[in-house]
């Protein structure tokens, strides 16, 4: 018998038993307000997500936020942050502007089939250190947007960040006559039996952040999306501008400090443009280590195979010092290099990084570029993206029918791109699915559709029963009957 685990467990019991207890009392004032809330109409679900919007995005607030980010995290910078809160907000509204999400959404006569939007209940909301307000203003505005109640588990050194905002959502719900229970977020200190029991207890999970966080999620019970890890490489092929591709990366490698899962963790360069690329990298503030150096960043950036704490979303500048790197730190990089050859933990720059650090793998062609890439998913970031640099812009397709791959960014900044930008196409999110190959159960980017349930109503139409020959009849010529 293990004594000791036997001691633990009964020590744990009765805290386990209070946050289930503190959650449940949360859950109910949230069940509450959502069975009112979803049957207000439209107009009401829009006030609702418009209100948890302008919370984040006034200005005065937007930058309060912003510090309390930074100096309670330790993660990013303030302006970085500020952008990200408004640009990020912002286009979370342009998606859902005009869009239907209760009653009937869709009527089909030809099929007989009418399609009505319900909310899925209350939302657990799972939300990361690296952004945290930003991740739950997006969950929050999606989950009101689709009647329903949202719940959010930050994380411990994020809680002040969400509980202001939080507040700040309360405060424009006042002026518009809303629950102030549709909006809440689990009490200080934020445990992970408090979390658990929220999941347990929720009607859908929505989590970013650490793969425990996800693993969790969908180890809960209840229906969860969760994300994979990010460790995103990005291609230059030699039909690049390479000028305009370096600004690209360098861009997005250094916006708040590399906080995004979607900043370029590696670079994979065609060896016909490797010394150019570099040459470019250099004009925009990367500084390229050599071996020596490359081994002092390694000693500070890992303890024990884990990143460490001291490197993780600082200035390439503090890094430089922390690593005793001096004379490197004395130019102010914007990023900094290091080259890599090898993949997997033996080779750790192979990995994500959370710091404006950048490795970068040479490539005999555009076909070794994609295998490298390839290798670096073997190890970490299968199913997230990847990014192309090229004036071959087919290329992006062959990348996207061979890699473990949700999405292929072209020729943009990929950490801005990614979660959806003004001049692309995909949904605003903070939270990307990377399928079956990053152990998800979606491979889009979060957004609204992922917060309804749909009811579908069938009206007889008239029988359609198709012949055998006209659907095998193609089988039965090439193979036989």
């Amino acid at each position: 018998m293990n004594v000791r685990a036997t001691v633990a467990e009964t020590a744990e019991a009765p805290a386990q038993d209070a946050a289930q207890q503190g959650v449940a009392a949360l859950v109910a004032r949230a069940r509450e307000a959502q069975r009112a809330f979803e049957f207000a109409g439209q107009v009401a679900l829009d006030t609702a997500a418009a209100a948890a919007a302008w919370a984040i995005m006034e200005p005065a607030r937007n930058r309060q936020l912003a510090q309390l980010a930074v100096r309670d995290t330790g993660l990013g910078n303030v302006d970085d942050k500020f952008r990200k809160n408004a640009r990020k907000t912002l286009g979370l509204l342009r998606d859902l502007h005009g869009q239907k999400t209760c009653g009937v959404i869709a009527s089909d006569p030809v099929k007989g089939i009418v399609e009505i939007a319900r909310a899925v209940g209350v939302v657990a909301a799972v939300t990361p250190s690296t952004n945290p307000a930003a991740t739950p203003a997006n969950k929050i505005i999606n989950a009101l947007k689709c009647g329903n109640a949202v719940i959010v588990a930050p994380s411990p050194k994020g809680y002040s960040s969400c509980a202001l905002l939080i507040d700040f959502i309360h405060a424009e719900f006042a002026k518009a006559g809303l629950d102030p229970a549709l909006v809440q977020c689990l009490p200080a200190p934020i445990s992970k039996a408090a979390t658990g029991a929220l999941m347990r207890q929720a009607d859908l999970v929505v989590a970013t952040g650490s793969q425990s966080n996800v693993r969790m999620a969908y180890a809960s019970g209840t229906p969860a999306f969760g994300v994979g890890a990010g460790n995103v490489a990005s291609i230059v092929e030699r039909s690049a501008d390479l000028r305009e591709a370096a600004h690209q990366i360098a861009v997005s490698k250094s916006f708040d400090y590399a906080t995004s899962c979607s900043s370029e963790n590696s670079v994979v360069i065609e060896d016909a443009v490797y010394d150019a690329m570099l040459s470019q990298f250099r004009r925009c503030g990367g500084v390229l280590l050599d071996g020596a150096q490359k081994a002092q960043l390694e000693a500070v950036m890992w303890s024990g195979g884990k990143l460490a704490e001291r490197c993780t979303a600082k200035s390439a500048t503090h890094i430089a010092q922390t690593a005793g790197l001096d004379d490197v730190a004395a130019h102010e990089p914007r990023f900094l290099m290091v080259e890599e050859t090898g993949f997997g933990a033996e080779h750790p720059f192979s990995g994500e990084k959370l710091a404006p650090v950048l490795t970068v793998y040479r490539a005999r062609d555009f076909a070794d570029a994609a295998d490298i890439v390839r290798r670096l998913y073997l190890y970490m970031g299968a199913g997230h993206s990847v990014g192309l640099h090229t004036a071959r812009t087919d290329l992006a397709v062959e990348l996207g029918e061979r890699l473990p791959v949700a999405r292929v960014i072209v020729n943009q900044a990929h950490c801005f791109a990614t979660g959806g930008n003004f001049d692309n196409g995909l949904p605003f999110s903070l939270s990307m699915g990377c399928g079956t190959w990053g152990r998800n159960n979606f491979s889009g980017n979060l957004d609204f559709h992922h917060y309804l349930n749909l009811t579908r109503v069938a009206y007889p139409i008239a029988e359609d029963v198709p012949e055998v020959d006209a659907l095998l009849g193609d089988y039965f010529r090439r193979v036989g009957r």
